[in-house]
């Protein structure tokens, strides 16, 4: 068996906050990584993570979000995969890093998900509808719902994960955290 990483994130700022507030939890943001320390992770987010207003699919780059959100704190979860979805998740990971400045973040589907309305314009994707997609196209989950319709509180509740990690995104970095090697060898369920 191989694994793929997802991580719930908490940031700081004024969009996080509304987001928050809407989802009733405190991870708002989702990213797709390949290893539990997230050097090669993607999401459909903030280009500059200093600028919420410009966004869309980014390779995520640690030291880039460390520096403007010391203080993001990470849940990280395992999920269980095959080798050859692994790999084919990561090729498509490659492809949509080439086209990233096609696929751009579907602030117009934020209304509908709060209407409870699948909605989906072509390339225009939530994090988690992004991440959710791909998954589903890849066999690795499956949501009972359009998968414009998935938020970061679907992956929050999704039974087939475990915890690796949480905490500051700087404790991780830092290889500080207890947190991450208990977690890694408790390997205790996500909820």
């Amino acid at each position: 068996m191989a694994h793929i990483y997802i991580a719930l994130v908490d940031t700081p700022g004024f969009f996080a906050a509304l987001i928050r507030r809407f989802l009733g939890q405190r991870y708002i943001h989702v990213v797709l990584g390949f290893d539990a320390r997230l050097g090669d992770a993607y999401s459909v987010g903030r280009r500059n993570p200093a600028i919420p207003v410009f966004a869309g699919f980014e390779k995520e780059e640690r030291d880039r979000i460390l520096h403007t959100f010391p203080t993001a704190f990470y849940r990280i979860c395992e999920l269980e995969c095959t080798a050859m979805q692994k790999k084919a998740l990561w090729e498509r990971m490659q492809k949509d890093h080439r086209r990233r400045f096609r696929i751009h973040y579907a602030v117009l589907g934020l209304p509908f998900i709060m209407m409870n309305i699948p909605f989906y314009i072509y390339n225009q994707y939530t994090c988690s509808s992004y991440i959710a997609r791909v998954l589903q196209e890849s066999g690795i989950v499956h949501f009972d719902k359009h998968f414009s319709m998935v938020t970061p509180k679907d992956f929050y509740v999704y039974r087939n994960m475990r915890v690796v990690f949480e905490g500051e995104l700087s404790q991780m970095m830092a290889g500080q955290s207890d947190n991450f090697a208990e977690s890694i060898h408790g390997r205790t369920m996500c909820v």
